[in-house]
């Protein structure tokens, strides 16, 4: 069911005139853009980031009944009312730009424990993204004039769910170990068929078991549906160690969105990325040159996790008619997103290695 309650929204109002403040990114402290004054966020007395039992926490998430909420907000600075969609809880006002805030505690059943600030501001995202467009490769020339006519970048700060776990897997496989051994084979020489020795590489198999354990710990899921996880997955390496406890004042004046990827669903993610990380912890176990997986057994101890926001720039450009989307890690700058490609410098490159590699199999027959 849909839910349309009342809210509490957080209010951020200037010290020295009153006005509404936003969070300035790089800092820890609140900025007011009408007289200049700053105001620090308090870091210390915020509680410590704590890591939450998983199985705990699915057994509570049962007695909750599901809601969606949807936020109906009245501006104070214009008076204009408007509706949140229904996965954010922190942006501005459609028709003043005045930043509104609405309490994360009336939001989902799960809070976050902590966020990541940004850390460069929108101009320097902007210029992050100026200098990927031109380093593409196969890209159109016109391209960077459509990039010059991107709409402005958006601060956003996406839902993530970190997960925590003990690992102990049993398994069973194969070790390759590679061996020469000599072989007769018959080879064209000068017009003639001759017979040479070459040298063969087999592989001998040998049967094996063992037990790998690891540690993983902040295995990241993104909890957002808004942008593609295609495009977002590839923002880390994300400095966790820069975490700071949850305050809403760092929201001020970014958009923030809620989770729409369940608990439970995230951790079944976050199952596949381990399974990648054991597999080849098991790989390097077997030893040799070659191995086989034929069957594996994780059992996971101690299982916790984080809900946390991290910080993003989005926009997009449009070229050729389609639009292309990109997405900016609002803490390092690195930059990810969808980029057209040229047909003729594609065919242009491809012909090229095809010449350069025909003339280096003529050198060859004829330099003999």
């Amino acid at each position: 069911m849909v839910r349309r309650q009342k809210i509490r929204e957080v209010r951020f109002p200037c010290g020295n005139c009153g006005a509404l403040q936003t969070y300035n990114a790089g800092t820890d402290s609140l900025h007011c853009e009408y007289c200049g004054h700053d105001t620090a966020i308090p870091t210390d007395s915020l509680g410590e980031i704590r890591e939450i039992p998983f199985k705990a926490a699915l057994k509570d998430l049962e007695k909750t009944a599901p809601v969606t909420t949807r936020f109906s907000v009245q501006c104070e600075n214009c008076a204009a009312r408007f509706n949140f969609e229904e996965n954010i809880h922190a942006g501005a006002c459609p028709f003043c730009g005045t930043p509104v805030v609405i309490s994360s505690a009336d939001s989902r059943p799960i809070l976050p424990r902590s966020l990541v600030p940004f850390r460069i501001k929108a101009e320097e995202a902007e210029k992050r993204f100026a200098e990927w467009l031109a380093g593409l490769w196969f890209a159109p020339g016109r391209l960077k004039k459509a990039g010059g006519d991107t709409r402005r970048v958006a601060g956003i700060y996406i839902p993530y769910w970190t997960y925590d776990s003990r690992t102990e897997t049993t398994y069973t496989g194969e070790r390759g170990d590679a061996y020469q051994v000599p072989q007769q084979v018959v080879v064209v020489e000068n017009g003639r068929r001759v017979t040479r020795t070459r040298m063969v590489t087999r592989v001998r198999w040998t049967r094996v078991s063992g037990r790998v354990s690891r540690f993983f710990d902040d295995v990241l899921v993104g909890a957002g549906k808004t942008l593609p996880r295609i495009i977002t997955d590839q923002l880390s390496p994300w400095h966790l160690e820069e975490q700071r406890p949850f305050n809403e004042a760092y929201l001020s004046g970014y958009r923030s969105e809620l989770y729409e990827v369940r608990l439970d669903e995230g951790f079944d993610i976050a199952l596949n990325i381990m399974d990648g990380v054991i597999r080849a912890d098991i790989a390097r176990d077997i030893g040799g040159d070659f191995q086989r997986i034929h069957h594996l057994d994780t059992r996971h101890h101690r299982i916790t996790y984080k809900h946390i926001l991290l910080p993003v720039y989005s926009s997009a450009f449009t070229f050729g008619g389609k639009t292309y989307r990109f997405v900016i890690n609002g803490q390092t700058g690195k930059v990810r997103g969808e980029r057209p490609y040229s047909p003729w410098k594609i065919t242009f490159a491809v012909l090229t290695v095809a010449v350069v590699a025909a003339i280096v199999v003529w050198l060859r027959a004829n330099l003999r």
